[in-house]
């Protein structure tokens, strides 16, 4: 007995030990929700794309969260500010989010406009970039008849009829050749 006991007492200590993952969201009524941040992604002064990042804001208590909501257009507006004077690429691959540096710039902007003790942290529920210009691989997918004439060409189709040439010409109506007759009402 003692020789399955032991492995399973060393298992359950071992796994009280290491330390437990951080939880990313905060308890219920205290997750912010912040609107989606859209960050120009760029390298050498050329635009390459933008990246489309939905995070939360994590607060302190439920009140601390209400404080935060209040100041949403704020907090929203100094992180609209921070992505688009400083870069959050690494610096290895320009289309790639520095995630740990952009959370520690957003912090600190959020603690600052609600205050250092109402905001925990913020969580980054989604970030993606998307390129400016599409790969190649995305082109010409259209088949060759739904595709656009090129410029110049005119469109094939049917040409139009000529007009009879021993038709004889419509008399124009009496109230179209005299404009000084008008409709009476």
């Amino acid at each position: 007995m003692r020789r399955i006991l032991a492995p399973i007492l060393l298992l359950l200590c071992t796994v009280a030990a290491a330390p437990a993952a951080a939880p990313k969201e905060g308890a219920p009524g205290t997750n912010v929700e912040m609107p989606f941040l859209i960050a120009p992604m760029s390298k050498d002064g050329k635009l390459l794309g933008y990246a489309y990042i939905s995070s939360k804001t994590v607060a302190s208590s439920q009140s601390a969260a209400i404080a935060v909501r209040e100041k949403l257009a704020f907090i929203q507006d100094a992180f609209v500010r921070d992505v688009n004077t400083r870069s959050i690429s690494k610096a290895d691959d320009p289309t790639a989010i520095d995630t740990a540096l952009l959370n520690a710039r957003l912090l600190a902007a959020a603690k600052r406009i609600v205050g250092g003790d109402k905001v925990v942290r913020i969580v980054f529920t989604a970030a993606q970039f998307a390129p400016l210009h599409p790969s190649d691989s995305t082109l010409n997918l259209a088949p060759t008849s739904d595709k656009a004439p090129a410029t110049g060409a005119v469109a094939p189709g049917p040409a139009p009829a000529p007009a009879p040439s021993n038709a004889p010409a419509a008399a124009p109506s009496p109230a179209a050749s005299n404009p000084a007759q008008g409709a009476t009402h």
